[in-house]
């Protein structure tokens, strides 16, 4: 359609992770943004990257296409290919320096969208390019728990993030977010801004391979012991130490009769605690298994054979292994904060994420019920939530719509 705005979508988080095998929630919504795209609307899609000089410019789509062509199975556990994305992100990375002087100045209706919080700490940059080209800046905010929980963040990180969120709101002619929850958090920095009336709640879709396990990093002791699995990065937001503490307890209780713990993902900062018990506590050793670097087909293989997900986070914007759960229909234990709700209505239990004897208990009811169905029953998946196409569809539409209103008014970019 001629009255639908050209995007500029931004492709540097991805290029900036092509040496992480393992994606993280945020890379993976980058990807599936810019493969819909390609397929979909690609008639009016130029990507773009940020040079750490501090200039946004034009990459080359279908030199994009081809590093995305590597990227995915990278991720699915082809380790094969690994060694080609980093060649090929410093490739595209050098592009953006001579594209920088030689781009055309694009003249019609136009949006940058930035579905990471890659570079908002460079404001002076994106506005640069919005000057140029007259476009209207749509980003994608994921959540604001550094500024919420600056207990849980990196030193200095809290900072940055209230950066990013200035530049949000200074910037921004629509925001989108992957919960209701993160937009509540969003709106005191809105208020009075363009983008106050263009919030819109897309939650994200899932990317599930359900058909083999992957590379074979995957090794379970094959003794016939439920297990329960816990994914997420190891930090303190995520509140590990609530299952240690709780394994301990029933392990110096019941000894090897209890089902195990499996921790699924890397090892964040500010942990000590955590890798302490997980290296030295004598009743954790062989009860409580740590895998840093399982594929994503491997994910789906150990949460669709275990007991139930247990996800006890003190905070979250989305809460992706809430969602592959009830894909996969496979039970869930949570903390009862808003955005879980939101994600999974009545199709979990809730639980304080502070309160140990609730979880041992709800942990002891799961098992009794897994016994009474049978080892590995049958579980019902629900793939029609979460497609990343759908979701993705959803998200252009926002921008659509944004669009439209701004050019309707007779405002473009800066």
């Amino acid at each position: 359609m001629s009255d639908q705005p050209h995007i500029f979508m931004d492709v540097s988080r991805l290029l900036s992770r092509a040496r992480n095998p393992i994606p993280t929630g945020i890379d993976r919504v980058e990807y599936e943004y810019a493969r819909y795209l390609l397929e979909h609307e690609a008639h009016r899609l130029t990507f773009v990257a940020f040079h750490p000089v501090g200039v946004i410019a034009s990459v080359n789509n279908s030199a994009v296409r081809d590093f995305l062509d590597v990227m995915g199975p990278v991720w699915d556990g082809d380790a094969g290919l690994r060694a080609r994305l980093p060649r090929m992100a410093q490739r595209l990375t050098q592009t953006v320096l001579l594209s920088a002087w030689t781009m055309p100045v694009y003249r019609e209706q136009s949006v940058y969208l930035l579905v990471s919080h890659h570079h908002l700490t460079r404001p002076h940059a994106i506005e640069q390019f919005l000057s140029r080209h007259g476009s209207l800046f749509v980003p994608m905010v994921h959540d604001l728990i550094p500024i919420e929980f600056p207990e849980y963040a990196r030193p200095g990180e809290p900072e940055r993030h209230a950066r990013r969120m200035a530049a949000v709101a200074r910037l921004a002619a629509g925001v989108i977010v992957p919960a209701r929850a993160v937009a509540r958090s969003l709106a005191p920095y809105l208020q009075g801004r363009p983008a106050e009336r263009h919030v819109h709640a897309v939650p994200h879709g899932l990317h599930l391979h359900l058909s083999g396990q992957g590379s074979g990093t995957l090794r379970l002791p094959r003794d016939g012991r439920p297990y329960f699995v816990c994914l997420g990065t190891i930090e303190p937001r995520k509140n590990h130490l609530l299952l240690l503490n709780l394994w301990r307890r029933m392990v110096e209780e019941t000894g090897a009769r209890g089902p195990r713990l499996i921790l699924v993902g890397r090892r964040g900062w500010e942990n000590e605690n955590v890798l302490d018990m997980l290296e030295r506590c004598p009743a954790l050793q062989g009860n409580v298994l740590e895998y840093n670097d399982l594929s994503d087909p491997e994910v789906v293989t150990l949460l669709r054979e275990s007991a139930g997900l247990l996800f006890p986070s003190f905070a979250e914007g989305f809460g992706l292994p809430l969602a592959e759960a009830l894909v996969l229909g496979v039970p869930v234990i949570c903390s009862d904060i808003p955005v879980f709700y939101e994600v999974a209505g009545c199709n979990a239990v809730y639980l304080d994420p502070t309160d140990g004897p609730a979880w041992r208990a709800a942990i002891e009811k799961r098992l009794e019920q897994e016994r009474d169905a049978g080892t590995h029953a049958e579980r019902s998946m629900r793939l029609n939530l979460f497609d990343w196409s759908r979701q993705v569809a959803e998200g252009i539409k926002m921008v659509d719509r944004t669009a439209a209103f701004f050019h309707g008014q007779g405002l473009h970019g800066r």
